[in-house]
């Protein structure tokens, strides 16, 4: 993990920092339904089954992901990108990590 005196730099989409899951997210407005993508450089694409408008797109993303990671709403902080696609997020002590996360973080560890 990298480090600057700006914060983390990623070197790929999550990584963690102490018990944090720091993500970049792409987010996909208007999609059908809310779910997890592929990886996309050093973004995780995902689905949001909400419109773009005043954030509601990322309260509901917030809210999705509290459920995949088994953490309450107020563990994610949105670091910068509520208004925008781009996003990245912290995630306070995730009890469970989507297939995707896990299998970047074991390969990252061994």
């Amino acid at each position: 993990m990298k480090s600057s005196k700006a914060g983390l730099e990623l070197d790929a989409f999550c990584q963690w920092d102490g018990d944090t899951l720091v993500l970049n997210v792409l987010g996909r407005p208007r999609a059908n339904r809310t779910r997890i993508g592929k990886v996309i450089g050093k973004q995780l694409e995902i689905y949001v089954a909400e419109n773009p408008v005043r954030g509601r797109a990322t309260v509901h993303l917030v809210r999705y992901l509290a459920g995949r990671f088994e953490v309450s709403e107020g563990a994610i902080t949105v670091v910068f990108g509520v208004y925008n696609v781009n996003k990245q997020l912290r995630i306070k002590a995730p009890k469970q990590l989507p297939a995707v996360i896990a299998k970047r973080l074991a390969a990252a560890a061994g």
